[in-house]
């Protein structure tokens, strides 16, 4: 049982009021791999420039994740600069450079193609398409994208949601796809296209998931003493949601509403451990036991009693 993904890695250089890191590894493939690798095994499907030659994927190899779906391709890998403001919510990207990434072509290995879960990272959609038929029996299909796919992209896109089960989205990218600016009416119009569930992304909030029997649930953020860098959070959440749910599918039984919300909780506390320094460094120094001090946490600290008080 195993998830495959089909992601980017990339060269970030990023710039905090707390710090800076340049020329580190990144990307939504590294970032989700190095999350959902700490629940079972995963597969990664992406391309990287020659100048990517040296030891650069050790972390991904260390941490079991298979990296045969590597296509190393004449030219420079994707590269990514960004200046984060005080409040962390909002960034200045100083410059985009595609490389390999703008002729990139995923051809998914057939050993790859049996994983239980297929997660499509942010990617052109006419991509997320090509992938998706060549992956056409995953148990479970989830999709990430971002603003510029909807504003550049948007029939192509929604070709691609009418395909998948699971949409992960921010609260800015579903009230832009939708057109709607309540979250509710706006899940309504994405579940009209097919998928059973849409996972919103709240930042610090934490996150939000709605179903489509009008089920919802939400799940808090993780309170940080200290942010540095929240670059690759929400891949690495998808890491986590994702990677739990792969894990209850290991033990040969179907999903329950309980195994979302727990998977809800687990993405949350995977983004946050990924704000604690700068690109994969915290997610290579993860330990099992510091996932679980971490949920046991904030189980205890928002669990309320159902029993209502009577009045006097």
């Amino acid at each position: 049982m195993s998830i495959t993904v089909v992601g980017t890695i990339g060269i970030d250089s990023i710039y905090t009021p707390f710090g800076q890191a340049e020329n580190i590894l990144g990307g939504s493939a590294v970032h989700f791999t190095l999350s959902a690798a700490q629940f079972g095994p995963v597969n990664v499907v992406a391309v990287a420039g020659t100048d990517l030659a040296g030891d650069e994927l050790a972390p991904l190899r260390r941490a079991g994740i298979d990296i045969t779906g590597i296509e190393y391709a004449a030219g420079a890998t994707f590269r990514w600069g960004g200046r984060y403001h005080l409040d962390f919510n909002t960034r200045d990207t100083l410059y985009t450079e595609l490389g390999v990434l703008a002729d990139f072509q995923p051809k998914v290995p057939e050993a790859f193609r049996a994983a239980d879960i297929l997660f499509l990272a942010n990617l052109q959609p006419a991509v997320q398409q090509s992938v998706l038929q060549q992956v056409p029996h995953a148990r479970l299909r989830a999709l990430d994208t971002m603003n510029y796919w909807i504003s550049s992209a948007y029939d192509a896109l929604t070709e691609v949601l009418r395909k998948v089960d699971i949409i992960i989205m921010s609260e800015e990218e579903v009230r832009q796809f939708a057109g709607e600016s309540n979250l509710r009416a706006a899940a309504r119009k994405l579940f009209a296209l097919g998928p059973r569930a849409l996972v919103v992304k709240l930042g610090s909030y934490g996150a939000l998931l709605l179903q489509t029997d009008g089920s919802y649930f939400a799940a808090p953020g993780f309170p940080l003493d200290d942010v540095r860098d929240p670059t690759g959070a929400g891949d690495a959440f998808a890491g986590g949601f994702l990677g739990s749910l792969a894990a209850v599918l290991a033990g040969e039984r179907d999903l329950t509403p309980a195994d979302f919300k727990r998977a809800l909780i687990y993405g949350n506390i995977m983004g946050s451990f990924t704000c604690e320094d700068f690109g994969v460094a915290r997610l290579t120094r993860l330990s099992p036991d510091d996932i679980a001090r971490r949920y046991r946490e904030i189980i205890a600290y928002t669990h309320v009693e159902t029993d209502i008080p009577q009045g006097k």
